[in-house]
C-alpha cells in the first residue's frame, strides 16, 4: 500500500502537479475508515440527517436501496439547501433543474436530467429504473413522466433563491471555480469558507451497505449555480457521479461535474478497487488522474467518496474543504474530513 500511494504521488511530480501542500497530504495519507453493516455515507455535512432518515431503515433490517433514496430526499426537500433539490439556485435564465441518479446491487439504475418543477428528482430516478426499459429520461420528457407517476408539478424557484440570482445578475459572469456558490450570495457576511469547501458543494451522494450486505447509492443536485440552461453535469450519469457493483464497492462525486464526466469518475474509483486498492487509494489515484490530464483543475473542487462490499470508506479531494458523513451502529452524526491534494 505504501508502495503504491508513493507511485501516485511520485507520477504527480513528475507531471508537475503535486505542490507542497499535496506532498504532506500524501505522506500522512492513512487508509480510512472502518465501519460495520449496516452502515450509510454521504457526502458534506448535511449528509448527517439524510444518513439519519436511511439510518431508520437499515437499523430495521430494511434494504440499501430504501435508506438512499430516503436519505437523499431530505436535502433535496431542505429550503436552506441552495445546491440540492428545490431550494437549488438557477441558471442564468432563472430555471431551476435538477438531475439525480440511483443504482441497485442488481445492477439496475436510473436517472433524470434537467429536470424542472419536481421536487424529489431522486424518486423520479427510481421510478425510470423500475418502471421503464429506459436508465435517463431529461428535460420535458422527464417532467411528463414524473407528472403521469403522480409527482406534483410546482414552482421549484424560491424567494431566497430569486433574491441570490437577481443579484448575481448584476454582473452575470459564471467560471467554475472554488466558491463560486457560496450560500449567502448577495449577502454582505462575507463568510465563503475554505476554498473546495461546503460553499461551493453542489451534490449529495450516498452509498449504503445493508445488513444482508447488498449495496445501493444515490445522487441528487440542482447543478451549478448559473449555469447554461440544459447544462447537465455528472451527478445524473451512470459511471460519472454514481456506480455501485454489488462485488466489489460503491463511489460517488462532488464537485465540478465535467471533470468527472471526462474521466468517468466513479466507474473509475469502483474498478480501481475491484484490482485491489482500497476505498482511499482508489479514490485518490482518480482525483490524480484528474490533475494529471488537466493540470488547471487544481482551481476547482472534485471530490470522491466510496464504500467497499466490506464497509471499508475512503475519500479524497483535490481541494482541501471536502467531508463526508458516516452512519453505522457504533457512529452516529459522525463528520469526518476528506484527505486532498491541496
Amino acid at each position: 500500500m505504501l508502495n503504491r500511494r508513493g507511485l501516485i504521488g511520485a507520477s504527480l511530480v513528475g507531471s508537475g502537479l503535486m505542490g507542497a501542500g499535496a506532498a504532506s497530504a500524501a505522506a500522512g495519507s492513512a487508509g480510512g475508515v472502518q465501519l460495520t453493516r449496516p452502515c450509510v455515507i454521504s457526502t458534506w455535512d448535511f449528509g448527517v440527517p439524510a444518513n439519519q432518515a436511511a439510518w431508520a431503515i437499515l437499523s430495521k433490517g430494511g434494504r440499501a436501496l430504501d435508506a438512499v433514496e430516503a436519505g437523499a430526499r431530505i436535502p433535496e426537500q431542505d429550503l436552506k439547501n441552495h445546491s440540492v433539490g428545490r431550494a437549488g439556485y438557477p441558471d442564468r435564465d432563472g430555471h431551476v433543474s435538477l438531475d439525480a441518479s440511483i443504482m441497485d446491487e442488481q445492477g439496475n439504475c436510473g436517472a433524470v436530467a434537467a429536470l424542472e418543477h419536481i421536487a424529489h428528482p431522486i424518486s423520479v430516478a427510481r421510478a425510470v429504473m423500475e418502471k421503464t426499459p429506459h436508465v435517463l429520461l431529461v428535460g420535458a420528457g422527464a417532467l411528463q413522466f414524473a407528472q403521469e407517476q403522480g409527482f406534483p408539478r410546482e414552482e421549484l424557484l424560491t424567494p431566497e433563491s430569486r433574491v441570490a440570482w437577481e443579484a448575481w445578475k448584476k454582473d452575470a459572469k459564471y467560471a467554475p471555480k472554488a466558491n463560486s456558490e457560496v450560500g449567502d450570495y448577495g449577502k454582505t457576511s462575507g463568510q465563503l469558507g475554505t476554498p473546495g469547501g461546503k460553499g461551493n458543494h453542489d451534490t449529495i451522494g450516498m452509498l449504503a451497505l445493508d445488513a444482508q450486505g447488498n449495496l445501493s447509492g444515490a445522487c441528487t443536485t440542482s447543478g451549478m449555480a448559473w449555469k447554461l440552461r440544459g447544462r447537465v453535469g455528472d451527478s445524473p450519469i451512470i459511471g460519472a457521479g454514481l456506480y455501485v457493483d454489488n462485488d466489489v464497492g460503491g463511489a460517488t462525486s462532488t464537485g465540478v461535474g465535467e471533470e468527472v464526466i471526462r474521466n468517468v469518475g466513479s466507474f473509475l474509483v469502483v474498478e480501481l478497487m475491484r484490482q485491489g486498492r482500497s476505498p482511499q487509494e482508489a479514490c485518490k489515484e482518480a482525483v490524480a488522474r484528474i490533475l494529471k490530464k488537466k493540470p488547471a483543475a487544481k482551481d476547482i473542487q472534485v471530490g470522491f467518496l466510496a464504500l467497499s462490499k466490506t464497509g471499508e470508506v475512503g475519500a479524497w479531494s483535490i481541494q482541501k474543504g471536502f467531508s463526508y458523513a458516516l452512519c453505522d451502529g457504533a457512529r452516529q452524526d459522525r463528520l469526518e474530513a476528506g484527505e486532498s491534494f491541496w
